[in-house]
């Protein structure tokens, strides 16, 4: 029998590694994220020893991309955002402004053009979800005022990075990148006096409504209905079945037939099931999938960076740095402070902010790909994320000795709260019928 599988390599050496420095990172008191991505630059065509399939391991990010925003989308709360929107939304997008700004400084800089500047301050702009949250938890500042400007701050980046997600390709000529091939139907549109990219523009914003139309109308209704019936069969693997069937099946209708990307049909199919009574057993339910999936994203992402850059070009690293660190966190400060708050408020939420993660390696590899930016774009976000992930438990401890009194106790982790070998609870359904397994 042959052993010549890379995927099954790929998977049980990236999952092994990524295993290994998690638990190192853990031991560390470390972001699991640096371990990850550490992993990924291993077995990368960077460094010496094993070279991972890049091909599959990139197939396999775009199931981490899909998973993680539909993730994303089960955890939206537009109550919580509402309740907070008075500093969230334009403080949000405010630190968004200064951050891209900074950032289309540095691209132009170094000679990458006005549009690969924008996309590296765009990925320079937004913070982590996992980080920001796991920040936030561990210092029980997650059911806290804070924590509610930073989540709502947080959604707002999130929902402007998938509308970015959603326009980049269309402008992508635009930008300086390799322009999208011109469809019939928008040459007929453009001789209308709009221009090509009007013209691509009304036609991208067109389908993105037509899908959103679609899944407020129709999927609103028979997503939740689906998993009523899964549920009534009592069969716990069957319902996990459903959700997983549901996230990706969603995604791919959005990408093959209305034309928007996985990412967004993923954050919908979340959003939708999210409105379900069944949302807590689903998001229990594909959890690990989703955890599975997302490791092997930030091992892909690792496996792009190129450690030379460090030696190449340390001043492009260390101004990546301080605009992640120094600029945005220090605009996040000095914008909740204009809108009245306390200096504790706004010293927690800088803090919270002064990293990147998943919609930075989402965006920066799109611009890659679409020739917006070059590759060395991509490997000093990288670089950025691994620094500022690595130093963010630090800038908290150094918030906690600056702020008066101790740091408020950490609220137990759902995930974490029980044993590991402890059974996860039944959909209601199991309680009638048992699984057959």
């Amino acid at each position: 029998m042959p052993h010549d599988l890379p995927l099954i390599t790929t998977i049980s050496v990236g999952l092994g590694l990524a295993c290994l420095l998690g638990l190192l990172a853990h031991r560390l008191r470390l972001p699991l994220i640096a371990g990850y991505l550490a992993a990924g630059v291993l077995i990368g065509p960077f460094t010496p020893g094993y070279v991972a399939n890049q091909d599959i391991a990139t197939e396999l990010a775009e199931m981490g991309v899909i998973l993680l925003m539909f993730g994303v989308g089960m955890h939206f709360s537009l109550r919580e955002l509402m309740a907070v929107r008075g500093i969230a939304i334009p403080g949000a997008l405010a630190q968004i402004a200064v951050a891209t700004a900074m950032g289309t400084a540095l691209g132009l800089v170094l000679g990458w053009g006005w549009g690969g500047g924008v996309i590296f301050g765009l990925a320079l702009s937004v913070a982590s979800t996992v980080v920001l949250l796991r920040a936030l938890q561990d210092r029980g500042l997650d059911h806290s005022p804070q924590g509610h400007i930073a989540v709502g701050w947080l959604i707002v980046e999130d929902l402007a990075m998938v509308v970015a997600l959603v326009i980049i390709p269309a402008l992508s000529g635009l930008l300086g990148g390799d322009a999208q091939p011109i469809e019939p139907e928008t040459a007929e549109i453009a001789q209308l006096g709009v221009g090509t990219i009007g013209a691509v523009l009304l036609i991208t914003l067109a389908k993105v409504a037509a899908f959103v139309a679609v899944m407020l109308i129709v999927g609103r209704r028979v997503i939740p209905v689906a998993l009523e019936m899964v549920s009534r069969t009592g069969q716990r693997e069957l319902f996990r079945l459903s959700v997983l069937a549901i996230a990706l099946g969603v995604a791919f209708v959005a990408a093959s037939i209305f034309g928007v990307s996985f990412a967004l049909g993923a954050f919908f199919a979340g959003m939708v099931m999210a409105g379900s009574t069944l949302s807590a057993q689903a998001t229990k339910d594909v959890l690990p999938f989703r955890d599975a999936f997302a490791v092997l994203f930030f091992v892909s992402v690792g496996m792009l960076f190129d450690p030379d850059i460090l030696i190449q070009q340390p001043f492009s690293v260390m101004v990546t740095i301080l605009i992640i660190m120094g600029v945005k966190s220090a605009a996040a400060y000095w914008i909740v402070r204009a809108f009245g708050r306390d200096r504790v408020t706004a010293l927690t939420i800088a803090a919270a902010l002064a990293q990147i993660g998943e919609f930075s390696f989402i965006l920066i590899v799109m611009g890659v790909k679409l020739s917006i930016v070059p590759p060395e774009a991509r490997d000093l976000v990288v670089a950025g994320a691994l620094v500022s992930i690595v130093l963010n438990p630090a800038v908290f401890r150094i918030l906690d000795r600056l702020l008066p009194g101790p740091p408020a106790e950490a609220a137990p982790d759902p995930a974490e709260a029980a044993p590991l070998s402890a059974e996860p609870a039944e959909n209601p359904g199991d309680q009638q019928k048992p699984s057959a397994a």
